[in-house]
């Protein structure tokens, strides 16, 4: 009986968000049973591109450290908001959704060239919080009972934490500017006079992940949303 309920709640993920989080918490396993190392998974340019291990080119996103605070941290993090923005603004929009990844970790590798990053998944995961909280610019946070802000200066408040803990702030910068490229261009850039719209998901993503949709204007209400978790909750104003 246990095991049908987990598959079933499992099964109503979204696929991608399930995918990801799956392929995150398989990898850690893997590492922690000793069956792989960090060092056959971190981001290595010249291993890339010398030595064609162009598996890291994935596996660099797919591993956030030991078990621990830290990865079930951004563990809560990454399920929680890659599931809103998904059931959220990408609804019915699946290929649009594995087309942001794609960009986002297109554009997260190159700048990861330039930094000193052997692992670039954290970075991801504030990429997806940037992006959602950009489109729900009204809804009000709750951070672990706190503080309370709009949604747009959660990244910037997780930033501030990461500072508190010890960590660089490299990692919170690389995501939020590249979430805010990706924001620019797909929600700004196209309503601006003169603009248009420059990222369009190739016709093959749509074809592989967009299937009809029944109800294309359904709109979670905040209770039906994924979480639970006190951080990062969210309300909208007057609700």
């Amino acid at each position: 009986m246990a095991y049908q309920t987990f598959r079933q709640e499992y099964l109503q993920v979204p696929p991608v968000t399930r995918a990801y989080t799956t392929a995150c918490v398989l990898t850690t396993a893997a590492v922690q049973l000793e069956l792989i190392t960090p060092f056959q998974l971190y981001f290595n340019p010249e291993l890339i591109f010398k030595n064609f291990q162009v598996w890291r080119l994935i596996t660099n996103y797919l591993f956030f450290g030991p078990v621990g605070f830290n990865f079930l941290f951004n563990m809560i993090f990454l399920y929680r908001y890659c599931r809103m923005l998904e059931e959220g603004s990408f609804r019915g929009r699946t290929a649009d959704f594995v087309f942001m990844f794609l960009f986002g970790g297109l554009l997260m590798t190159l700048f990861g060239l330039f930094v000193n990053l052997v692992f670039l998944g954290q970075a991801f995961t504030i990429m997806l919080v940037y992006v959602w909280s950009r489109r729900n610019p009204y809804v009000r946070m709750n951070f672990f009972g706190l503080l309370i802000f709009q949604a747009p200066f959660l990244p910037w408040v997780l930033m501030g934490f990461s500072l508190l803990l010890g960590n660089s702030i490299i990692v919170d910068l690389l995501g939020i500017a590249v979430g805010h490229i990706y924001f620019f261009l797909e929600d700004v850039f196209p309503n601006q006079p003169g603009g248009g719209r420059l990222l369009r998901t190739p016709s093959v993503l749509k074809a592989i992940f967009d299937t009809p949709e029944d109800d294309p204007n359904y709109n979670p209400l905040p209770e039906d949303r994924p979480g639970g978790f006190p951080w990062g909750e969210g309300q909208r104003l007057g609700g």
